[in-house]
């Protein structure tokens, strides 16, 4: 009997790091996520959390993968802090381009150039990285330009310029609900959603429709996605996916997004009512 009940308190607590991973009525979903990551063992990451509740799903959720070029919404975000405490403006001029256009440019048809314009502007990746300590968006990591990255030797391991999905999903949530001020929010996921990359991704399986702001990332052997998705009901979702090496990339991530999207629209908003992000 001793030795029974000692085998299932290991069972059980093996076990639980994967129950606990999602909310129970959410584990159908999780469960048909891991399916598709499954596919492409080890090299599958994916991330949804509701901002409305709180609750989150994720596959292989805290393991780093190469951001390419989703790190544009983070340098993005940094730049419209800076306009929001007046040390810069949308209006400036940087190296003979306004600073409207380079966004539009970096987050509409991810152009590097622009991209590499903004963050020398903004202090280098140095900076760009105490920004994230500085609002304690742990996981993600900037350590080089655009122009640096693609120069480098590719290692799609290479934890330099990363993100784990949680930690990306906690970064959208935290500037649609704290870091940025309901105008910079505003700019910022009207451009998102005017993406003209990758429309094979995220919004490929989505109903016609189906309100997307999101920003693609991609390098040889890699393909990503990342952004908010609106559900019927009006719920947003904050959605980080990540495929490295595998086949048919684009298809695994809108097969993911649209399981996330069905997922999270059987389901309503707990009697608990609206969750609070805290860490501000």
């Amino acid at each position: 009997m001793t030795r029974i009940v000692a085998f299932l308190l290991s069972f059980l607590l093996l076990a639980a790091p994967a129950a606990a991973e999602a909310p129970f009525r959410l584990q159908p979903l999780e469960q048909r996520l891991q399916a598709i990551a499954n596919i492409n063992p080890g090299n599958i990451g994916i991330a949804a959390l509701d901002l409305t509740s709180g609750e989150m799903v994720s596959v292989h959720g805290d393991e780093p993968f190469p951001m390419a070029s989703t790190v544009k919404v983070a340098i993005a975000a940094a730049y419209l802090t800076q306009v929001e405490h007046g040390r810069r403006s949308l209006d400036d001029r940087i190296e003979g381009r306004s600073v409207r256009s380079l966004m539009e440019a970096m987050l509409i048809r991810s152009d590097n150039a622009a991209t590499d314009i903004i963050l020398r502007n903004l202090g280098g990746p140095k900076a760009m990285q105490e920004w994230l300590t500085f609002h304690r968006l742990e996981g993600l990591r900037v350590d080089r330009s655009i122009a640096r990255l693609l120069a480098d030797r590719r290692d799609l391991r290479d934890v330099r310029d990363s993100s784990t999905p949680k930690a990306m999903v906690n970064l959208l949530a935290r500037l649609d609900q704290g870091i940025l001020q309901p105008q910079s929010r505003t700019y910022l996921l009207d451009l998102m959603a005017r993406c003209a990359t990758g429309k094979n991704r995220m919004r490929g399986l989505l109903p016609s429709g189906t309100p997307v702001a999101h920003k693609t990332g991609t390098l040889n052997g890699l393909t990503t996605d990342v952004g908010f998705i609106t559900l019927p009901d009006g719920r947003r979702v904050a959605v980080a996916l990540f495929a490295r090496s595998g086949v048919n990339r684009p298809m695994t991530l809108a097969q993911a997004a649209r399981s996330i999207y069905d997922g999270f629209s059987r389901i309503s908003l707990p009697l608990s009512g609206p969750f609070v992000f805290g860490g501000q």
